[in-house]
């Protein structure tokens, strides 16, 4: 039941007096939305009276509380709240992903960075190229902007990758912006001296743990050692740095993503001990991407995205009652969702916002000087696709990359009212889509949103949400709510001063 539904019904109760809204059967109920992100449920017998042009006084009240009735809204507060969530599109690209290697120690079965061997010197950044990245970068309107660095594995490049912190703090001085740093690393080869480093630069380190030792190791094979040690081991060190700089380990810690691929949906629990046992606060539940080497290992890796549904629930489950034990830990996908239903705000995660955030939310630059819409444009450019391909460092100027018919083309793609699906969805504003994945998945940007395997996931990880929503189990709508609360990270910037 995802039909726009407004003015039907006759009778002087008519439906007519709504605003538009959107439906979806959730729990036994029927979930209504809005426009400008409201929500409430109503039973099967009250909707059925709506749709007779039949409203109670009692269900108007609730109506009216949640700006459902058309004629007692504030107008000028649902534009400013709508202003306010879409504040982002006043913005340039925020993050600036700079993938200064391919080179990796490991190989990982659902790869989607297009790894090289370690002797493959020439897929590193070179400094001029790394130099013309940050240029680019620091010309964004964004006030603020994140410099993500990625691989390959980072670490590889590690000269580079200083050269590129100490090049754009020294250039923001006549920018004045705040700037941040992120790795993300599988920490194989972190030094004590390589770590100092990056903590005295404030750099926030992310990495990737895919469960108990012996299935991390399984798909994360390092032929000189223990994978998961390693990585264990690092956490543990980063984590114990933040602590000794006095910084709350709640908000402060090394995160870690999972890629969930079919030999972790049988392990739910497990997964979650193995990132709690860690000191990990947050874990990033993440599908398989149809992007890189996990392209051609699918067979083996991939699964009916039903079955991923299956295991979200059941790792959030537990999530949920580890959370009412004492021990604080949050589900990344449900944090983004949850921030957008219940505050009315966008966190600004480029992948599920409208539009996304393709070129202009975030771009990528190669190391061989190229550069894209996105991560997911320079993975398919490696596997011989260059069809977001944006330009050369050598030459690109930042208007031309954002008026660039490629950046265009993606908008108008992902603007979720443009799209015959996902314009009456019931969660068209919480939700979002990437035309990288369409065009992978499809053959084209525009795709086919009920047979995209992204949407499935979402869905049913909102479906999931709006039934804890409905049940509204107390201490859960606490631990929903305490999710959604906008972090103080600001250990992590640098601001600028301009001259």
């Amino acid at each position: 039941m995802n039909m726009l539904l407004s003015g039907i019904g006759k009778g002087p109760k008519s439906p007519g007096k709504l605003v538009p809204f959107r439906f979806r059967e959730v729990d036994g109920a029927v979930l209504l939305t809005s426009y400008f992100g409201d929500w409430t449920f109503v039973s099967r017998d009250e909707f059925r009276g709506l749709y007779q042009g039949e409203l109670s006084p009692e269900l108007e009240a609730r109506l009216v509380e949640k700006n459902f009735i058309r004629d007692r809204v504030d107008a000028e507060q649902l534009r400013e709240r709508l202003r306010y969530r879409r504040r982002f599109l006043n913005y340039g690209p925020i993050l600036h992903i700079m993938v200064v290697t391919l080179r990796c120690n490991e190989t990982c079965v659902y790869c989607h960075a297009s790894r090289a061997n370690m002797d493959q010197v020439e897929t590193d950044m070179s400094r001029d190229y790394a130099e013309k990245s940050v240029n680019l970068a620091l010309q964004s309107t964004a006030p603020r902007i994140t410099i993500e660095f990625q691989g390959g594995e980072p670490l590889a490049n590690f000269p580079v990758v200083k050269h590129i912190i100490e090049y754009a703090i020294e250039k923001n001085r006549a920018y004045g912006k705040e700037l941040e740093f992120t790795m993300v690393s599988n920490l194989a080869l972190m030094t004590e001296e390589k770590l100092d480093y990056l903590i005295k630069h404030k750099v926030q380190i992310c990495t990737s743990i895919d469960g108990p030792e012996k299935l991390h190791n399984k798909q994360r094979i390092l032929t000189t050692g223990n994978a998961y040690q390693l990585a264990a081991n690092w956490i543990e060190r980063i984590n114990k740095r933040y602590i000794e700089l006095g910084l709350d380990p709640v908000l402060y810690h090394v995160e870690a993503l999972l890629t969930t691929t079919r030999a972790a949906l049988d392990i739910p629990k497990e997964i979650i001990d193995t990132y709690v046992n860690l000191g990990c606060r947050s874990i990033f539940l993440r599908p398989v991407d149809p992007f890189g080497f996990a392209d051609k290992t699918q067979k083996t890796i991939e699964y009916e995205r039903k079955r991923y549904e299956e295991f979200y629930r059941a790792a959030v489950d537990y999530i949920i009652e580890l959370n009412k034990q004492g021990t604080q830990v949050l589900e990344r996908f449900a944090s983004i969702f949850l921030t957008k239903i219940l505050t009315g705000d966008d966190p600004n995660f480029l992948d599920i916002r409208n539009p996304s955030g393709a070129g202009v939310g975030g771009i990528a630059y190669n190391y061989d000087g190229n550069v894209f819409i996105s991560d997911e444009g320079r993975m398919l450019h490696e596997m011989g696709d260059d069809t977001f391909l944006l330009g050369h460092v050598d030459n690109a100027k930042y208007r031309d990359l954002m008026t660039h018919e490629t950046v265009r083309a993606a908008l108008i793609a992902s603007n979720l009212d443009a799209q015959p699906d996902c314009v009456n969805c019931t969660y068209n504003t919480y939700c979002g889509i990437k035309p990288e994945n369409n065009y992978t998945t499809h053959g084209s940007i525009q795709g086919r949103t009920r047979e995209n395997a992204i949407c499935q996931v979402h869905k049913g990880i909102q479906d999931y949400l709006f039934t804890k929503l409905h049940q509204a189990d107390a201490s859960t709508l606490e631990i929903f709510r305490r999710w959604t609360t906008i972090r103080e990270r600001s250990h992590f910037l640098q601001t600028g001063t301009a001259s």
